[in-house]
């Protein structure tokens, strides 16, 4: 979630009003075709309702279209501020929350970033010993980011003659190619981990591929590396059951990614002075502060409670009295505020489900230094 959230981080510093609408937008059913073709007409008349401009109107009418040919379930999320389309992703599966078509100061990203909930980056890797595929996703999100298929030498690698002087130096030979066309993949994949920090590379495929790949990954490559016993290229390949093994080894790391968190969090409970904070007011001033390495944030308990978007430093407030002399944007929800003010002082948020917090604790953070010592009243 934390690039998700960098990626659009800019639009919190641009001047409102934004139209969102984040709506179901499957069609696979004769009943879907009909609920979509007449969406884009009930999303104008909502927004016309809330006082959009006429820009806006026509932009979002335009971009709420039928996702045809999308399977069902998807959803939609659309941004409109200006008259333009700022952001419009059709996103696989479900709503995440209600739908909400709405018209705020202060853009509203949560339905988006809880399509990517947790942000890290994974390499797939199949490998053949003439060719591989290479894709790049983030947790959280179907689409394939990044997809390169690698073709090697093939001239070698044909059936190797029976008998004959020749035949010791052509295998040789051959597992030379192999071992060429494995350093390009490892090459490739080591790259992409290295740049972004992929926590985690799936490699399946030909056993003999496999291990010349491996061997070549470097080490940071190598540290999140797990590899899976199937030959993926091979005709007859089980794809269902490859992709189900994918799914659990995210949902593994992702686990722990989490738990990590927590174990962090749990770790200064006590402390003198914690690199952590909890609760909404603690939270709100160490955003204040820039203080927030990771806001932990459990938004469905906080969806009633609202906090002061400020215009400038130190971009979050609990009351006027704490805006230090900057404009109120608006009051909105507290976790809009606390994502926009997240964004802003380059924080990463980890979204989490229900009880995954001390009890009584809806949001919480850890700190880039820690919390001082109070000072006595009259020092």
């Amino acid at each position: 979630m934390t690039e998700q959230l960098a990626k659009y981080s800019g639009l919190f510093r641009k001047e409102g009003p934004w139209c969102v609408a984040y709506v179901d937008a499957s069609a696979g059913t004769v009943d879907g075709l009909e609920n979509a073709d007449v969406q884009p007409d009930n999303v104008r008349n909502v927004l016309q309702g809330l006082g959009a401009s006429e820009d806006d109107l026509q932009a979002i009418h335009g971009a709420i279209q039928p996702a045809k040919g999308e399977p069902a379930p998807v959803s939609r999320f659309v941004l409109v501020g200006q008259g333009e389309v700022v952001i419009d992703e059709v996103l696989p599966g479900a709503l995440v929350g209600p739908e909400m078509i709405s018209r705020d100061e202060i853009p509203n990203l949560l339905p988006l970033l809880k399509h990517h909930p947790s942000g890290f980056a994974y390499v797939v890797v199949e490998a053949s010993r003439d060719e591989s595929e290479i894709r790049l996703y983030t947790a959280g999100a179907p689409a394939v980011e990044e997809r390169q298929h690698i073709q090697g030498d093939d001239d070698s690698l044909k059936k190797v003659p029976v008998g004959g002087w020749s035949q010791g130096r052509y295998q040789r030979h051959t597992e030379e190619v192999w071992r060429r066309n494995a350093d390009q993949v490892a090459e490739e994949v080591s790259r992409i981990v290295r740049e972004r920090h992929a926590k985690l590379v799936i490699l399946a495929g030909d056993i003999r591929a496999r291990q010349l790949v491996a061997d070549q990954l470097s080490e940071e490559s190598k540290a999140v590396l797990s590899t899976v016993d199937f030959h993926t290229l091979a005709a007859g390949s089980d794809r269902e059951k490859f992709d189900n093994e994918i799914n659990s080894l995210v949902a593994q790391q992702w686990a722990a990614e989490q738990q990590q968190l927590m174990d962090r969090l749990a770790e200064q409970d006590g402390q003198a002075n914690p690199l952590s904070a909890t609760g909404i007011g603690a939270v709100v001033h160490a955003l204040q502060q820039a203080q927030v390495d990771v806001l932990i944030l459990d938004d469905g308990s906080l969806a009633e409670h609202t906090l002061l978007a400020l215009s400038a430093e130190p971009w979050v407030a609990s009351s006027e009295g704490e805006s230090l002399g900057a404009d109120v944007v608006a009051k909105v929800s507290a976790p809009t505020a606390l994502l926009r003010a997240a964004a802003l002082t380059d924080a990463r948020v980890q979204l989490v489900p229900s009880g995954a917090l001390p009890e009584g604790v809806n949001v919480a953070a850890l700190l880039r230094w820690p919390t001082g010592p109070e000072v006595p009243e009259g020092a």
